[in-house]
């Protein structure tokens, strides 16, 4: 069994996968982090690997324990991926993103993907048929965009993310809640129109903490899918133990 932690900005997820299949997710904040592991260890005693990647700061005692109980992989740039990396800058590279395309490479082998991942950001990464990553996009996310909104301008208030009923504001409230919801949806959809001109036949997965409100909303068709990024880190670790 293998344990797979990917550690986000706000939240971390937690999975635990008997060969491809994920058995068990959990969603935490890191203050309960060596609790939750403690728990996980216990109910799953045939755990014998781990991977951890995180785009925040875990603390490097919590990466010490894992280390401590489990054969563990830190993912970052240098690892080894089931994918050609064209990246510019790899240095650079969030991981996450890194996972995302390892999925798309295992579950859509020899397909043209863009795998766009709404959350804190919203992020689009593209790998070819010949499994050849070029990059992508980097956008501001739903809350991000309320948040700026309300940071800075002097009257403009924080608002919760709620459906709009009407691409015509009515209110300030009304306005706001338009422009950021239906400015993602737009953005998304003119994005995968975009890569489709280029690539007819383009598989679209899109995942992340937004992905299931936005999937209901996009005219384009998409594969949305929670477990993708947790997929692809297992994927990263079946393969590196097997070179």
């Amino acid at each position: 069994m293998n344990l797979v932690i990917d550690v986000g900005n706000t939240f971390t997820k937690i999975g635990v996968f008997e060969g491809a299949e994920i058995i068990y997710k959990k969603t935490i904040r890191q203050e309960s982090f060596k609790k939750t592991i403690q728990k996980i260890t216990e109910e799953y005693p045939g755990i014998t690997n781990a991977i951890i990647s995180s785009v925040s700061n875990l603390q490097q005692s919590y990466i010490a324990y894992i280390k401590s109980l489990f054969d563990t992989l830190v993912l970052d740039h240098l690892v080894k991926m089931p994918f050609k990396n064209l990246y510019g800058t790899p240095e650079t590279l969030g991981i996450d993103r890194l996972a995302l395309v390892a999925a798309a490479t295992d579950q859509f082998s020899g397909k043209d993907v863009l795998v766009i991942d709404a959350g804190t950001c919203i992020t689009y990464d593209f790998k070819n048929k010949k499994e050849e990553y070029f990059g992508g996009a980097i956008a501001p996310g739903i809350r991000l965009r309320y948040s700026s909104l309300h940071s800075f301008t002097a009257k403009l208030p924080l608002l919760q993310l709620t459906a709009p009923k009407n691409h015509i504001g009515k209110s300030t409230e009304e306005a706001i809640h338009s422009g950021v919801v239906f400015g993602i949806l737009h953005e998304i959809d003119g994005v995968i129109t975009q890569y489709c001109n280029n690539y007819p036949d383009l598989t679209v997965i899109l995942t992340g903490g937004d992905a299931h409100f936005l999937s209901k909303r996009l005219k384009n068709s998409i594969f949305a899918t929670s477990n993708f990024l947790l997929e692809g880190l297992n994927h990263i670790l079946a393969f590196n133990n097997n070179k």
